[in-house]
C-alpha cells in the first residue's frame, strides 16, 4: 500500500500536474550526515526518484558561510554515493545568489519588502509568542525607493554585520509566527568558501528554499515535519516573486532513535571536545561512522524501508536498526575465532610440539530456502597445538546454576576440536586464575567422536602458538537512558553522555584476520566485527569494531 508521499506523486502524474519526478536532498555542508539525513535520502532518491523513474539532485545550502566547509561538501556525497544514489546533478545555492537577490528586488518595489535597522534582539521581542501579536516595525512603512537603495548599500558593503536586515512584509498579526515579517537577507562580512568574497549579504533559508526549488524545477520539495509551519512562507515567497510554476513543499516525520545523538550541533560538540574520535567514530550515527562501524548501505536503506514514511514524530528502537545489519551479516558474514578475555589453557597429554589440521566451518551450507543459490558449506583450515587461549569466563572454580563451560572435574569441547577435562589451575596473588591445564579425551575429535563422553557445552579458543594480538573495540550507545524520554537538552547533554560507549579489549584472535580488510566476520559467541578502516599508527595492534552483538533485542 502506498504511503500517502507515494498517493500525492501518483495523483500528480495522474492529473498531469508534473510529466516527471524532480526530487532534491538539500543538507547545510555545516557537518556530516547522520542516519536521519540517510532517511531523508532514502525517501527522496528510493522512494521517489527512482521509483518513479525521475531525477535526484543533490543540493548543498550554504547559504551561511560561517559554519560552512569544503571538508563537509566532501564527506557529504561520498555518503549521498556509498548509499548508492545516482544523483543526476551536484547543485549548490550559492549558484543561485544572483536570481535570490533579484528576487528580494522584485519584493522590495512590490512593497512586500522591507529593509529593518533594529537589533535582533528586539526584532524577535517585537514578534511577540503564539499568546500575542506582534508589533511592526517603524521602519515597516519605508518607501520602496528608500529600501533599494538601502539594500543596494547593504550589498555594497557599506553596512556592519547585523546593522541592517531585509524583511518580507508579510503579516505581524499572523497566528504563524513566520510569517510576521520574517527576516530573508542578512549582512555577514565573512569569506565564503565558494563564492569569496563576491557577497556580504546572505539569504534566509526559509527564503533561498522556494528559490532553489523553482530554478530547479524541483516537482515535490519533501522536507520533515519540523518546516511544517514554514510552508505558508514559502507558498508566499513562490507567489510573491511570481514564480511559476510554484514548487510544492510536503513534510514527513522526523526520524529519532532512542539514545542516540540526533543533531548535528551536538553531534559537533562532541567533536569538538574530542568526546569522539572525529565525525566518523563508530559510535556516531553519521553515515561515516555506520560505514567504519561496518554497517552497509543495504542495512541502512532496509532500516529506512521498515519505519516507513508517516506524518507523525515518533521514536525508533535502535534495536531496529541493528536488527537490519545482522539479518544481513547472518548470510554474508565467514566465522571466525577470537577471544577477548584471553586465559592461557595447556594441554598436558600433547606434546610441547604437537601441530594439527583441524576444520573449521566458516559458513554453513546454504540452499534456496534461505533466499540464495545452493552452496556448500564453506570449510577452511585451522591449527591446533597443545596450548589455547580460552575466555576468561569459560573457566569457573565455583560455577553458577545451569554453566556449561570448563569446571573443576568438567568437561567442555573445544569448537570443532577436542572435549578436554580439567586437570588443574594455577592463581596469582590475588587469587585470580592465570593458567588452567586440562587433558585431551582421547576419540573425542569432533566430526569422529567415539569417546562415549558427554561435553553439556562448546567453546571457543584460538591457538596460543598461531595466533595474533588484535585490538577489539565494543561499542555502546552514546547517550545513557533519561528518564524524561529522549529529548535532548543543554542542560543534561553532559550528564547523559555514557561512559561506556567504548570498551577495549585487548584479544587474541586468528592469524588468517591479519590479511583481511573491508570484510565482516562473526567472532564465535562474541558478535560481528569489521577491521577498522581508520589507519592507526605503527605501534597500534589491528583493530576491530564490533558492529553489532549476536542476541537480537528487537521484538517489533
Amino acid at each position: 500500500m502506498p504511503n500517502f508521499i507515494e498517493e500525492i506523486i501518483e495523483n500528480d502524474l495522474k492529473s498531469g500536474r508534473v510529466k516527471s519526478i524532480v526530487t532534491r536532498f538539500p543538507p547545510e555542508p555545516n557537518g556530516y550526515l547522520h542516519i536521519g539525513h540517510g532517511k531523508a535520502i532514502c525517501l527522496n532518491y528510493y522512494g521517489t526518484a527512482l521509483k518513479y523513474k525521475g531525477k535526484f539532485n543533490l543540493r548543498f545550502d550554504d547559504t551561511n558561510p560561517f559554519k560552512e566547509e569544503e571538508e563537509y561538501v566532501e564527506g557529504i556525497i561520498a555518503d549521498v554515493k556509498w548509499l548508492g544514489c545516482k544523483i543526476n546533478k551536484i547543485v549548490y545555492a550559492s549558484d543561485y545568489f544572483e536570481f535570490m537577490y533579484d528576487c528580494a528586488v522584485k519584493l522590495i518595489k512590490k512593497g512586500r519588502a522591507y529593509v529593518c535597522d533594529l537589533p535582533p534582539e528586539k526584532i524577535k521581542e517585537m514578534r511577540g509568542d503564539f499568546n500575542s501579536a506582534g508589533k511592526e516595525s517603524p521602519n515597516r512603512s519605508r518607501p520602496a525607493l528608500e529600501n533599494l537603495k538601502l539594500f543596494e548599500d547593504m550589498r555594497a558593503g557599506k553596512y556592519k554585520d547585523g546593522e541592517l536586515v531585509l524583511r518580507a512584509k508579510i503579516d505581524m498579526a499572523s497566528p504563524n509566527i513566520n510569517l510576521r515579517d520574517p527576516v530573508i537577507y542578512r549582512i555577514m562580512h565573512v569569506h565564503h568558501y565558494r563564492q569569496g568574497g563576491k557577497w556580504c549579504i546572505y539569504p534566509m533559508y526559509d527564503f533561498a528554499h522556494t528559490i532553489e526549488d523553482f530554478v530547479e524545477g524541483i516537482t515535490h520539495s519533501i522536507c520533515s515535519l519540523e518546516f511544517e509551519n514554514h510552508r505558508p512562507l514559502y507558498d508566499w515567497v513562490a507567489a510573491e516573486c511570481e514564480l511559476n510554476p510554484a514548487p510544492r513543499q510536503y513534510e514527513f516525520a522526523r526520524l529519532f532513535l532512542k539514545r542516540t545523538v540526533m543533531s548535528k550541533r551536538y553531534l559537533k560538540r562532541l567533536v569538538d571536545a574530542k568526546v569522539v574520535d572525529g565525525w566518523d567514530d563508530p559510535r556516531m550515527p553519521t553515515l561515516a561512522g555506520l560505514r567504519r562501524r561496518g554497517y552497509t548501505p543495504s542495512s541502512i536503506r532496509e532500516f529506512c524501508e521498515r519505519i516507513g514514511v508517516s506524518k507523525a514524530n515518533s521514536e525508533v528502537d535502535t534495536a531496529l536498526l541493528e536488527s537490519c545489519i545482522r539479518d544481513e551479516l547472518n548470510v554474508t558474514a565467514d566465522k571466525a575465532m577470537a577471544v577477548l578475555e584471553p586465559l592461557k589453557l595447556v594441554i598436558v597429554n600433547r606434546p610441547f610440539n604437537h601441530s594439527e589440521k583441524l576444520d573449521f566451518e566458516a559458513r554453513p551450507a546454504a540452499d534456496a530456502a534461505d533466499g540464495g543459490a545452493d552452496e556448500p558449506a564453506k570449510i577452511r583450515k585451522i591449527t591446533a597445538s597443545n596450548e589455547y587461549y580460552i575466555e576468561e569466563s569459560d573457566f569457573s572454580l565455583d560455577p553458577p546454576k545451569g554453566y556449561k563451560r570448563l569446571t573443576v572435574d568438567g568437561v567442555v569441547r573445544l569448537k570443532h576440536a577436542y572435549i578436554v577435562r580439567y586437570v588443574s589451575h594455577e592463581t596469582d596473588s590475588a587469587g585470580r586464575v592465570t593458567l588452567v591445564k586440562a587433558e585431551i579425551i582421547e576419540n573425542s575429535k569432533s566430526g569422529s567422536d567415539t569417546s562415549g563422553v558427554k561435553a553439556k557445552g562448546v567453546i571457543h579458543w584460538v591457538n596460543a602458538k598461531d595466533c595474533i594480538d588484535i585490538e577489539a573495540r565494543l561499542y555502546d550507545y552514546l547517550l545513557l537512558e533519561s528518564a524524561d524520554g529522549e529529548s535532548l537538552k543543554d542542560k543534561d547533554f553532559e550528564e547523559r553522555l555514557n561512559p561506556d560507549s567504548l570498551i577495549i579489549k585487548h584479544a587474541k584472535a586468528e592469524r588468517f584476520l591479519e590479511e583481511t580488510k573491508d570484510r565482516t566476520y562473526q567472532f564465535l559467541r562474541t558478535g560481528y566485527f569489521i577491521r577498522d578502516s581508520k589507519k592507526e599508527p605503527s605501534s597500534v595492534k589491528l583493530v576491530f569494531n564490533r558492529i553489532v552483538s549476536l542476541k537480537d533485542s528487537f521484538k517489533g
